[in-house]
Parts: structure tokens; C-alpha cells; sequence
């Protein structure tokens, strides 16, 4: 089975939603608010559990002349988030009743008939994806579309997307596709085009790729995210040091209560 993964191109965007609208419609994920910020054009505010799929707004001050892909100026963009499938995933490790697993396809899957709404995957998750759903208490996210790639199916956001901005296929396939872009858009000007995938950290990877203008913050993506479980090392040695502390002291009270009472 061919591990799949998203190659998200922001320089393609185009911010209509059609991936957040096609995402709700085929998981029957229900509307978000659409709630009136007052802080950006964007109304769906972030990924979350009723936004599996959100058109992020990266808007920066505006300089008269240049458009949202000059070549010397990103002053307006657009890319569309997701869960970004991580291949060591915080959330499936952090997950104490095996509602999170791993699909054959490589992406992480919540079972919601499973999920007991512990919410361990919600702050184990490094992209701070994952959330729980306010009336029932289970936690939801992206499933990859994991029905539509049984059945051959590309994922509803990727089949909609009418600029080709969200690319859906064989990992290796899109690694190539990403660096011959990088090159196009290097030439063109572009030099603060910047591809994302998190190879170079504790997550291993993801099946959620990125290529962007300026600070990846900007787009909900950490420059160095990390799984927790690569701190239990020291927090075991901590536990460890800490317990032999308080062993010592014990034996130090004894035996200093036990010459105490000797030489009564």
C-alpha cells in the first residue's frame, strides 16, 4: 500500500475555502461559528474540531506596488492548514486507549467510537491540532479522508482545490514535486520560499507538507516541534534522582534516630 501524504503550496492559494467547505460536507463536520473576529479577514479562526481543513490568512503590512506573490514582497497570502500526520505522532503515542492509530496508508486516524475524551492527544500534539469537541468531549482532527483512500478516492480538500494549491499522492512523488518548485520559485525571485515538512526534528516527518513565503510561524508551523516522549528520558532520571534523594534522607533519619536512642 503507497503512504500517501498533502503538498500544500501556498504560493498557488487563492483563500476561496473550497477545502474547508468540501472537507465539512463530505465528514459531515458541522459549521465552526463563522464568528466575526475583528483581527483578520479569516472567520474560521484555526484547525480544530469542527475545522479539519482551515484557509489560513498570513496578512502583513501592505506596501503600495506589490501584490501577495511579488517576487520582493509577500504582503498577503494564503495556505491552507491541516493536521500535519506526523510520523512519530505525539498524539497516537499519548493515546491510553489505542483510539489512535496508524493507517496504512501513513496517516494517524482517531477512532471516535474508541476515544474516551481523556484529551492526552490534545497537548501531546506538537502543531496544537487536535481538540475536543465542546458537546460530546471526543477529540477530532483531519482523518486523512481515510474512507475516500479505500476507496481509491483522492481526499475531498485536494479533489476541490481549483488552483492545484493542495497536492494529494506518493510521498516521494510530492518530495520531488516540492523541490522542483522550490527551484521554480527560487528563480523567479521567490527567495524566501521556504518548504516545510519537520524531517529535521523529533517528528520524523510529516504527511502534511508545506511550501511557503517568509516565517513559517506565520502559518502554524513551528520551527523546531517536538514530540513529548523525547523528554521521559529526563524526566525518569529526574524521578530517579529525586527518589534517591528521598531514600537517602530517610536512611540518614533512621540511622541518626537510631544512635539518638543508643545512647539514651
Amino acid at each position: 500500500m503507497p503512504t500517501t501524504a498533502f503538498l500544500t503550496d501556498s504560493t498557488l492559494c487563492i483563500g476561496c475555502k473550497a477545502c474547508e467547505v468540501a472537507c465539512k460536507e463530505w465528514n459531515n463536520v458541522a459549521e465552526d461559528g463563522l464568528n466575526w473576529s475583528g483581527f483578520s479577514y479569516d472567520n474560521t479562526g484555526a484547525v480544530g474540531a469542527q475545522t479539519w481543513r482551515h484557509v489560513k490568512f498570513v496578512e502583513q503590512s501592505p506596501e503600495p506596488g506589490f501584490g501577495g506573490n511579488a517576487p520582493e514582497l509577500n504582503s498577503w497570502s494564503f495556505s491552507s492548514d491541516v493536521c500535519k500526520h506526523c510520523e512519530n505522532a505525539g498524539c497516537l503515542e499519548a493515546c491510553p486507549t489505542g483510539a489512535i492509530v496508524r493507517t496504512e496508508f501513513g496517516g494517524v486516524y482517531i477512532q471516535p467510537d474508541i476515544c474516551n475524551g481523556c484529551a492526552y492527544c490534545v497537548v501531546s500534539c506538537p502543531f496544537g491540532v487536535v481538540e475536543r469537541n465542546q458537546d460530546d468531549g471526543r477529540a477530532f482532527k483531519c482523518t486523512f479522508c481515510y474512507d475516500r483512500q479505500k476507496a481509491g478516492m483522492t481526499p475531498a480538500c485536494a479533489h476541490t482545490c481549483p488552483t492545484g494549491s493542495i497536492k494529494f499522492g506518493e510521498i516521494t512523488q510530492l518530495l520531488a514535486e516540492a523541490e522542483a518548485r522550490m527551484a521554480q520559485l527560487h528563480e523567479r525571485g521567490m527567495q524566501d520560499a521556504t518548504f516545510y515538512d519537520a524531517s529535521d526534528t523529533s517528528v520524523g516527518g510529516t504527511h502534511a507538507m508545506f511550501i511557503v513565503r517568509g516565517d513559517p510561524r506565520a502559518y502554524n508551523l513551528p520551527p523546531k516541534p517536538e514530540v513529548p516522549t523525547v523528554y521521559l528520558r529526563k524526566a525518569w532520571r529526574s524521578s530517579a534522582i529525586g527518589a534517591m534523594m528521598l531514600l537517602g534522607g530517610a536512611i540518614a533519619a533512621f540511622l541518626a534516630d537510631g544512635n539518638g536512642r543508643a545512647r539514651q
